[in-house]
Parts: structure tokens; C-alpha cells; sequence
């Protein structure tokens, strides 16, 4: 197996690969990332505009700062880092995710640096980031352990990664997959796979191994009456995190 294979599950590629192009549909298979994204929007604008002393009511707060989205999917949360001023690198193995990225890049007339390729592609080739967006990604990879040294390796001291995911808990089992998948109809079945979730305090062992401290957390919630997302100090279910590199990076 070569290196740049280690963190791809073909069958996860593939899954998503299918759902192309549904990811600008509000109303489509992906739905519920369009009413995710707000809520992980502010979490980010909030926590790079505070760690790197930018002003948070700037219109592009995120100027001269280099940011990956890995496992970018479509680009609906890539497209919003550009329009804060981020110089920003979008990667995902499936190439019909970026041609559908890449499309919708140039309808919006943004600069995106789209590549279908992997987290070891980009570590190989020496790329560095200011912050790395590694959002509702790494309960899809082969092996969560070693894509989280890979993310770390590209990190610059000082920079910060962003992880959003699932936690392991009976209460995760009940909502994030019989509710969102086979109840509510959320998410297409067979979308996640609980046994692949990940429980905070294993995530934080694997950054700390890898010289990135946590810096904030936070559960993130559905609102039904709201129609919304909202950030909650119950992290049962979805969580997201910042860690922050130390300056003596491991490579």
C-alpha cells in the first residue's frame, strides 16, 4: 500500500462520489450541511479572527492567511473561506466532488485551488497551511489515526485545525443514524457507520500525540421549532473542535 492511499476508503469515495450532484441543492441529499453550515461558519470565523488577532467585522478577516479544506466535498464551506479572504486549497478523492466544486467556483467568479487527490498527496508535496478545516471528514477515512498525523504534518506552528465530527455514544447511534438516515430522512442510509464515530477524548489524544493542543470545543444541536443548528455544551452527538499546533512541530 503506498502512502498516499492510507486514509482512502474506496467505498466511502464512492458513496459520495454518486451524491455529486446534489451538493448545491439545499433541498437535496446534502440538505442538512446547508443548514449545518451557518453555525460552523461563525464557529470558524470566530476562532481564527480571535487566535490570529484579525478583526471579526472586516470583510475579509481571513486575508494572507492559507487555509485547506480536506474532504471538501462540493465546496460549501470552501466557498465561504474565500469570500473572507482565505487562500484556500480544496481536496477531496472523489474527482466528480471537485468538478462539481470546481463549476460552481467559476459560476461564482472565487479563486479556489480545487485538486482531487488525498491528505498524504498534499503532506508529500510539502504544501503548508495556516489552518486546516477538517470538517465531517474523518469518520469517513480508513484509518482516523494516522489522517490525523498526516493533517498535523501540513499544519504551520501556531496554525490551527478545525475537526467536526460524530461522538460514539448510544444517544449518537439514535440520532445521528436511525433519526437523521432511517427516520427523519436527513441523510441518505448507510451515510455514516457508528461504529467509524469518534469520541472526543480519543480525538484529543490523537492531536496531542501530534503536538496540537485544544484550544475550544463545543456539541452542536438541532433546534426543530427553530429549524436551525445551534452550538450546545452537549457534545453527545455532533462535535467541534480547535486545536492549535505547538511551535515545535513534529515532521
Amino acid at each position: 500500500m503506498t502512502a498516499a492511499a492510507l486514509s482512502i476508503d474506496p467505498a466511502e469515495v464512492e458513496k459520495f462520489s454518486k451524491m455529486a450532484a446534489e451538493w448545491w441543492n439545499p433541498k437535496g441529499k446534502f440538505g442538512v450541511l446547508h443548514k449545518f453550515n451557518p453555525v460552523r461558519l461563525a464557529y470558524i470565523k470566530e476562532q481564527v479572527t480571535a487566535r490570529f488577532a484579525r478583526d471579526p467585522f472586516d470583510r475579509q478577516p481571513f486575508k494572507g492567511l492559507r487555509f485547506l479544506d480536506i474532504g471538501c466535498g462540493g465546496g460549501l464551506l470552501t466557498e465561504p473561506m474565500a469570500r473572507l479572504g482565505a487562500e484556500i486549497v480544496g481536496v477531496d478523492p472523489s474527482e466528480k466532488n471537485i468538478k462539481t466544486a470546481s463549476v460552481h467556483r467559476d459560476e461564482q467568479g472565487l479563486a479556489i485551488d480545487y485538486r482531487a487527490g488525498t491528505a498524504e498527496d498534499l503532506a508529500s508535496a510539502g504544501e503548508r497551511f495556516d489552518v486546516i478545516l477538517n470538517m465531517e471528514v474523518i469518520e469517513h477515512v480508513a484509518d482516523p489515526v494516522s489522517f490525523t498525523r498526516t493533517c498535523a504534518l501540513m499544519l504551520n506552528p501556531k496554525g490551527l485545525m478545525f475537526v467536526a465530527t460524530l461522538n460514539r455514544t448510544l444517544k449518537s447511534f439514535a440520532l445521528g443514524i436511525i433519526g437523521a438516515e432511517y427516520v427523519l430522512g436527513w441523510l441518505p442510509k448507510g451515510t455514516h457507520q457508528w461504529e467509524k464515530f469518534i469520541t472526543p477524548e480519543e480525538l484529543k489524544g490523537w492531536l496531542a500525540e501530534n503536538d496540537i493542543e485544544v484550544k475550544a470545543e463545543t456539541g452542536v444541536n438541532f433546534h426543530p421549532l427553530a429549524d436551525q443548528w445551534r452550538v450546545s455544551r452537549d457534545m453527545g452527538v455532533n462535535y467541534m473542535l480547535v486545536g492549535q499546533k505547538g511551535q515545535g512541530s513534529i515532521q
